[in-house]
This record gives structure tokens, C-alpha cells and sequence, in this order.
């Protein structure tokens, strides 16, 4: 298993030196917050499908085989210690063996940070080793706010960030879908922030692609103004899916807010994700975006993790969010 975004000539690969590199349908079902179980994207015939966990059916590309399948975990915070999760470490390998019992072998499992909660090197160290009981031969991570809390990200790139670029971003290409992973973390003006290396990287790194080209790109921070009283937006963000409007299918998934959230503005769907640790408060509810602990019995419906298909030469993901089991 590889935990970093390059590899040998057999694994997905990150964008060429020269910055250039090679994944809709309407939105049938929108998610909102504390919806408490999985839900499955597909891209199929330009439109995204949602599928709602725990339903009869499979998603369409899940059933027929796609050629791309992968999950995302994110927001885990390793070595927290509060009420909300008295044992965040048993959720975490909970949502592993989750991914590990999907039916298949991901091609990749993308983590979208907040990996730890102090940054420290132990807790870096603890992670990494729990992933590699992933069943998977790719492991990507972006890196959380609490993944660069005293160094602007320096462990977090000792320990994840072989292969990437500037401050941790890098992109690839895998069945016909072109993955981007940005960092909106590192450089915190209250809001996500990426400032203009990375959003000149993102220019040139889509600047030779077809406009049919599936694109996923992967953050931490939303990419769009979820809530920004609460810091939950990227100040620079419109900058960059500038480049991204010419294509007809794009998708953005991100964590940071521990709660599944769908957004659609116009050929871009963003989709936050759903935490392995402790839920959050609904945008708004309360003066802050603090821990929330849950009657109980009812925590484990509030985490999970998220699976993606992709099908080549259709135009739709899919995407299920699962709440751990």
C-alpha cells in the first residue's frame, strides 16, 4: 500500500513537471446536515445521483463494475479526548473496516484531514500505521487545521506528504478522472486560504485537458461559502474553480465541518463529508463549531465514511455515505 500521491510506473500519478496532467447529471437528492447514514454519487449522463444508504438498490456504477471505485475517511482527530468521543480511536479503526467490508478492493481511500488533533508526531505516527491495514494500494491524505498547529504543516509532510508539491498539494490522473488534492489549511485568514502558487498550479495543471474530463478535487475547508461566520469557506477559492468552469462535470468533496452537506453551483458539486470522530453543530447553531456530544446509541449514526464510483465514458459519480455500523 502507498500512502503518498506518487509511486512506481503501476500506480496513479501525480501532475507531469510541467504542471499539465490527465474523473455529471443534475443533483437528484440533496444532503443536508446530521443526515445520519451513507449516501453513493454517481456520475452518469452529466448528472450526480445520490443514493441513500441502507436502501434496496446499489448505485448504478457500483452495480455494473465500474472501472474506478474509492472511499474517503476523514476528520478521525486522533488524540482527542472529550465527551463527544471517549474512544476516537476505536471509531477510526471502525471506519477502516468499514472501507476494508465494501464487497470490493478500493482502487484508493482519500483522507481529507484533521487526521490528528494536536499534530504531533505520535499521533501522525499512529495514523499511518493504523492505514496501512487499509485494503487498498493507495492511501492520499490532505492535510486539517490540526494537522499544522505549531509548524505550517512540517510533520504533517514528514509523514504524508512524500510526492507532493509547494505545501502539500499534488494531482493525478486515474480511469479517466483527473484528481486534484489542494491544501486550504496552512495558511488560515479565518477562512480556508490557498493562496496564489497553489491556485497558479491548479491553472496550469488543467490548462491541457479536454473540457469532458471528469475532475475531483479533494480539500479540506468547503471550497464554497458554507458557513463563513464560522470560517467554514475558502477565502480564495472562486479563483481557482475559475479555471475549473470549463468542464462539464466537476466534483468537490471536503470535511472540516464533521457533517454531510451537498452544494450545486453551476457545473460544480460540492459535497462535504461526514467525520469518523465527533458530529458538529449545525451551521449556525450555537456561537461556535464545537464538539457536540449525542444521546446514547446515536453517535455512531452521526460518523462514517464515503464510498465513489466512476464508470469510463459515462459522466456521473457516485457517491454513498455510510454511517459506521
Amino acid at each position: 500500500m502507498s500512502t503518498t500521491p506518487g509511486g512506481d510506473a503501476n500506480e496513479p500519478q501525480p501532475a507531469n513537471p510541467d504542471g499539465s496532467d490527465r474523473m455529471t447529471r443534475r443533483q437528484l437528492l440533496r444532503h443536508t446536515a446530521w443526515f445520519g447514514a451513507a449516501v453513493a454519487l454517481a456520475v452518469t449522463g452529466g448528472e450526480v445521483i445520490s443514493h441513500v444508504a441502507g436502501s434496496t438498490g446499489k448505485s448504478p456504477a457500483i452495480a455494473t463494475g465500474p472501472v474506478l471505485r474509492f472511499a474517503q475517511i476523514s476528520d478521525s482527530h486522533l488524540g482527542f479526548h472529550g465527551g463527544a468521543n471517549g474512544d476516537v480511536t476505536a471509531t477510526f479503526q471502525q471506519a477502516i473496516e468499514q472501507v476494508n467490508a465494501l464487497g470490493y478492493r478500493p482502487d484508493f481511500v482519500m483522507h481529507t484531514g484533521d487526521l490528528t488533533h494536536l499534530a504531533t508526531p505520535a499521533q501522525f505516527d499512529q495514523v499511518k500505521q493504523m492505514m496501512t491495514a487499509l485494503d487498498t494500494d493507495h492511501v492520499f491524505t490532505v492535510p486539517g487545521e490540526h494537522d499544522s498547529i505549531d509548524d505550517a504543516g512540517q510533520k504533517y509532510r514528514a509523514a504524508f506528504g512524500a510526492g507532493s508539491r509547494g505545501e502539500g498539494w499534488y494531482s493525478l490522473d486515474i480511469a479517466g478522472v483527473h484528481v486534484i488534492a489542494l491544501v486550504n489549511t496552512l495558511n488560515l485568514r479565518f477562512l480556508g486560504h490557498l493562496g496564489t502558487d497553489q491556485i497558479d498550479f491548479v491553472r496550469k495543471d488543467v490548462a491541457a485537458l479536454s473540457s469532458d474530463t471528469p475532475i475531483v478535487v479533494f480539500s479540506h475547508i468547503p471550497l464554497f461559502a458554507m458557513y463563513p461566520t464560522w470560517g467554514w469557506g475558502t477565502d480564495d477559492a472562486t479563483q481557482a474553480l475559475s479555471y475549473l468552469r470549463r468542464f462539464s462535470s466537476v466534483t468537490c468533496l471536503n470535511g472540516h465541518v464533521h457533517q454531510l452537506f451537498t452544494k450545486t453551483e453551476g457545473n460544480v458539486t460540492f459535497h462535504s463529508g461526514t467525520t469518523t470522530a465527533y458530529p458538529l453543530p449545525h451551521p449556525g447553531d450555537g456561537p461556535a463549531p464545537k464538539p457536540v456530544t449525542l444521546p446514547a446509541g446515536r453517535l455512531h449514526a452521526a460518523l462514517g465514511i464515503r464510498e465513489v464510483s466512476y464508470r469510463k465514458g459515462q459522466h456521473a459519480l457516485a457517491i454513498r455515505d455510510r454511517a459506521l455500523t
